[in-house]
């Protein structure tokens, strides 16, 4: 087995990673700094990508896109220590015809103590102009979806629909 499938499980909805706070993670109080929470979760995605057939290193060039974040949201709930072990679980919560939305959960033991929400935008590399996320990409990331369908979720009973002019990816 790999190092890196060692540290990867991949589970129904996702992948989880396992990983320690080191020291360049921390503060002078030993607490992890919100900067380490973005390397966790990037390992997740990496491995998530990874899982799904699709490594980073190929994506680009075989697709000719990129995805970069064009939203981020944290939500700490409990620090993090210097040599703590945690897990990382990264999931696909929806995938738009442009878009692409992970989401990310940090245990320590049976606690929970952050989690995020990443949206990506498929991008052509010449022009960095919006284009549809690749189909072959969507539907392999789309095994790592928390049950929901891999593409565009249907829309809640009641809700309103954007008007195409504002529709986002």
């Amino acid at each position: 087995m790999s190092a890196a499938r060692a540290r990867r499980r991949e589970t129904e909805a996702g992948v989880v990673i396992q990983e320690r706070v080191r020291w360049s993670d921390v503060d002078a109080a030993g607490i992890a700094c919100y900067g380490a929470y973005l390397r966790f979760y990037e390992i997740a995605e990496t491995e998530l990508f990874r899982a799904a057939g699709e490594p980073y290193h190929e994506v680009f060039e075989r697709y000719d896109v990129w995805l970069p974040r064009v939203h981020v949201e944290a939500e700490f709930r409990r620090p993090a220590f210097l040599d703590d072990l945690l897990r990382v679980r990264g999931w696909v919560e929806r995938i738009g015809r442009t878009s692409l939305h992970l989401a990310f959960r940090v245990e320590r033991g049976e606690d929970e103590i952050a989690r995020a929400r990443f949206v990506m935008v498929s991008v052509g590399r010449s022009d960095l102009a919006k284009t549809p996320l690749p189909a072959p990409l969507a539907e392999r990331l789309g095994r790592f979806s928390a049950g929901r369908s891999p593409r565009r979720s249907p829309a809640r009973p009641g809700a309103r629909s954007a008007s195409p002019a504002r529709r986002s990816g």
